[in-house]
């Protein structure tokens, strides 16, 4: 017997078998008695038995009929259950969000996030990967990612997650009483920077100014390298030497004086992180979710 038609006749033999009458069955199912008759009859030709005893005025149940409903019907309302289930979970949000995150949005954006999130959607898992790298977000099946706004696909939808910030070289009050401020790049030869190791691409971050409207990068010299932001933050609050970061990235450090800025008037900007994901995904409950609980944190 052929897989494709395997299921031919039986959504008419189970309303036939429920209300006994041909007439019937063709109103529940919106069908013509002429239809339902010949699926019925097509479905008892291929089976090679009779399923019902037919008079004038009734129905009956042959003893193959009563052992194919019997075999049979637990299924279909199974089937049933799942297409409503199926429905159910395209309206509620439930299942697993896949995100993509830039390390730059952990402690701001994700941190405040996620308790906020779990309390408000309990059905929804979160599946959270860490990387600078989200040029395979599709492919790799994230609903969404966090990433600084001009590194994103023109194609996807983008919705702000914090204000634009600055790029800047940041240190400790101690270390610049103790040294002095850098008041231009060339003077950064004479401080003790503290390097930064891409985890990603495992290169040294050049650090980046504007000078006579070009963009220059300078290979920072010092006797440390780190890969890690949050350790490349606490050496910079113990006096340790200079880091390279942004005013997002150290705002606790800023609000708190534990770091102040340096070569701010030669340091670019950039338009601060975002929210995306593909105009394909964008109608899944889970993801107006995550989209309703960011626009509330947030508050940008």
């Amino acid at each position: 017997m052929s897989q494709n038609n395997d299921f031919d006749g039986l959504p008419e033999f189970l309303a036939i078998s429920k209300r006994l009458s041909i007439r019937k069955a063709a109103i529940d199912l919106g069908k013509t008695p002429g239809s339902i008759s010949q699926a019925l009859q097509k479905l008892e030709n291929r089976l090679g038995m009779l399923l019902f005893h037919r008079t004038t005025r009734k129905m009956a149940l042959t003893e193959a009929g009563k052992n194919l409903l019997l075999k049979i019907e637990p299924a279909a309302r199974a089937i049933s259950v799942s297409l409503e289930d199926a429905v159910q979970s395209s309206k509620a949000p439930a299942g697993t969000l896949r995100l993509i995150v830039e390390r730059l949005a952990l402690p701001h954006v994700i941190e405040p996030l996620l308790p906020a999130f779990r309390q408000e959607w309990p059905n929804v898992n979160l599946d959270i990967t860490v990387s600078n790298r989200h040029n395979n977000f599709i492919s790799e099946g994230y609903d969404a990612g966090i990433l600084i706004g001009s590194y994103i696909e023109q194609d996807m939808i983008a919705i702000r997650l914090s204000r634009p910030f600055q790029w800047a070289v940041f240190g400790a009050p101690a270390y610049f009483k103790l040294h002095g401020k850098p008041k231009v790049t060339n003077d950064l030869v004479h401080h003790e920077c503290i390097r930064f190791r891409r985890p990603e691409k495992g290169d040294i971050y050049r650090w980046e100014f504007i000078e006579n409207n070009e963009t220059v990068r300078i290979d920072p010299t010092g006797a440390i390298t780190v890969n890690d932001g949050e350790l490349m933050r606490n050496l910079a609050v113990k006096g340790v030497g200079l880091i390279y970061s942004s005013t997002f990235h150290t705002s606790r450090e800023l609000a708190t004086g534990s770091l102040e800025p340096a070569l701010l008037d030669c340091s670019p900007g950039n338009d601060g992180l975002f929210l995306y994901f593909s105009k394909a995904g964008r109608n899944q409950p889970k993801l107006r979710a995550f989209i309703e609980t960011c626009s509330r944190i947030m508050n940008v």
